[in-house]
């Protein structure tokens, strides 16, 4: 039986900003994830784009990923929270920075707090997230990463403040990962 090596992910740039430096790495679904996520984050006056932008926008854009859920009632508490947040009710966290359990393991959250450099756009927590969508990704041997690697990565961070929306609303974020990583639970190809 011949293994083919595993293509190893290039560590996030520690800006992550520009669109041109993240495009290769996202399937077209997963880049109008992101442009949500970004957006979202100016329009709600955040400093940073954090896991709750990138959960928020993950459910509205990606189907694959709502379908995740497994039910409308999760989903729609879930998107309540949400919307809460985004209209200043509940869970607020404005102008303080999205800390992440792994901020000192991955090279992109260690990237974003590195002296001398600007502010990065992301929370280490959402960098720390897309790195491990993209690992994710080139563990199946795939050049990009989906949607649904992004919200295994998110859930994933017990100190996120997506894993915190999804625990308030009820949703077990181990589950729903195991849901999504199943036989059958991620379909083979994006759309």
């Amino acid at each position: 039986m011949h293994h083919h090596p595993v293509p190893r992910p290039q560590p996030l740039p520690s800006s992550v900003a520009p669109r041109a430096e993240l495009a290769p790495f996202l399937t077209p679904s997963l880049a109008t994830v992101v442009s949500g996520a970004r957006r979202r984050a100016l329009r709600d006056g955040d400093r940073q784009i954090d896991t709750a932008h990138l959960l928020h926008s993950l459910i509205e854009s990606d189907p694959e990923v709502g379908a995740a859920f497994g039910g409308g009632q999760q989903l729609a508490r879930v998107l309540g929270y949400l919307a809460q947040r985004s209209i200043g009710y509940g869970l607020r966290w404005q102008r303080v920075e999205e800390e992440s359990a792994a901020r000192r393991l991955l090279p992109a959250a260690r990237g974003a707090e590195s002296p001398g450099t600007r502010t990065s756009p992301w929370s280490p927590a959402a960098a720390a997230a897309l790195e491990g969508a993209f690992r994710r990704a080139a563990e199946r041997g795939e050049p990009q990463a989906r949607g649904v690697d992004l919200l295994v990565a998110v859930a994933a961070d017990p100190e996120s403040r997506a894993v915190e929306v999804l625990r308030r609303a009820g949703v077990d974020p181990a589950a729903l990962t195991a849901r999504v990583a199943a036989p059958g639970g991620e379909p083979s190809q994006q759309v």
